[in-house]
C-alpha cells in the first residue's frame, strides 16, 4: 500500500498520515520529519541540506526527493508507506514519477476543505509550547481556558495560525502545490476527500475508496 495525501494546510494530513499508517501497518514519511533527522544525523544528504542552508538558499528538489528515495528503499517501507504532504510542487511529482519511486501501485489521496473553513479551523488552534498538547477553542477546548490539560503550561496561538498569515500560505498552495492533484488526476491515480468531518468518518472516507 503507496499513499500519496495530499492538500492545504489545516486539512488534517499528519492525523489521517498517522491513523492510516496504523491501519495499513506502513511507516509515514515526513518530509519535514525527514529533513530535521539527516540533518541531525549528519548524514551525507544533511550535509547537503546544511550547506544550502547556511548560504541561505533553498533545498532543492532533486535533494528532497533524494531523502524521499531514501527513505522507501528502506525495510521499513517494504509493505508501503505514506508521503505526507509530498510531493509539494510539480517538478518534485514528475521526478518522482521519472524515478518511479512510487511504481505503479499507489493512491494519491487529496484532502480538501474551502479557505474559509480552512482559516477559521486554524484560528481557534491554541498550542502548548513545553509538551506539545494541541487544542481548539471550539472542538478540543481545554478544561481550563488557556491551560494545558496535560502540564499546565500556558496555551499559546501560533503565528502561522493567524488568519492573515493562513490566507497568504494557502494563496501559496493553490499557486504552487495545488496542481499536483491536477497530475496525479491525469494519471488516473487521484481520490478527492472531504475533510469536513471528525477524524474517525475521515479515515473511513479514504479506505472506503482506496480499498473498495
Amino acid at each position: 500500500m503507496k499513499i500519496v495525501l495530499l492538500g492545504p494546510i489545516g486539512v488534517g494530513k499528519g492525523t489521517q498520515a498517522k491513523r492510516l499508517a496504523a491501519e495499513f501497518g506502513i511507516i509515514h514519511i515526513s518530509t519535514g520529519d525527514m529533513l530535521r533527522e539527516h540533518l541531525k544525523n549528519q548524514t551525507e544528504l544533511g550535509l547537503k541540506v546544511k550547506a544550502v542552508m547556511d548560504a541561505g538558499g533553498l533545498v532543492s528538489d532533486e535533494i528532497v526527493v533524494d531523502m524521499v528515495k531514501d527513505a522507501t528503499s528502506k525495510p521499513a517501507a517494504a509493505k508501503g508507506f505514506i508521503l505526507d504532504g509530498f510531493p509539494r510542487n510539480i517538478a518534485q511529482a514528475e521526478i518522482l514519477s521519472a524515478q518511479n519511486i512510487l511504481g505503479d501501485d499507489y493512491h494519491a489521496v487529496l484532502l480538501n476543505l474551502p479557505d474559509d473553513v480552512i482559516a477559521a479551523r486554524l484560528a481557534g488552534r491554541r498550542v502548548c509550547l513545553v509538551c506539545g498538547a494541541v487544542f481548539h477553542i471550539e472542538n478540543l477546548p481545554p478544561k481550563a481556558e488557556g491551560v494545558c490539560d496535560l502540564c499546565g503550561a500556558e496555551l499559546t496561538q501560533r503565528d502561522d495560525d493567524k488568519t492573515e498569515v493562513v490566507l497568504n500560505r494557502l494563496k501559496t498552495y493553490h499557486e504552487i502545490s495545488e496542481p499536483v492533484a491536477g497530475f496525479y488526476e491525469k494519471a488516473g491515480r487521484l481520490v478527492t476527500i472531504d475533510s469536513s468531518g471528525d477524524a474517525d468518518a475521515i479515515t473511513k472516507a479514504i479506505i472506503s475508496k482506496i480499498c473498495p
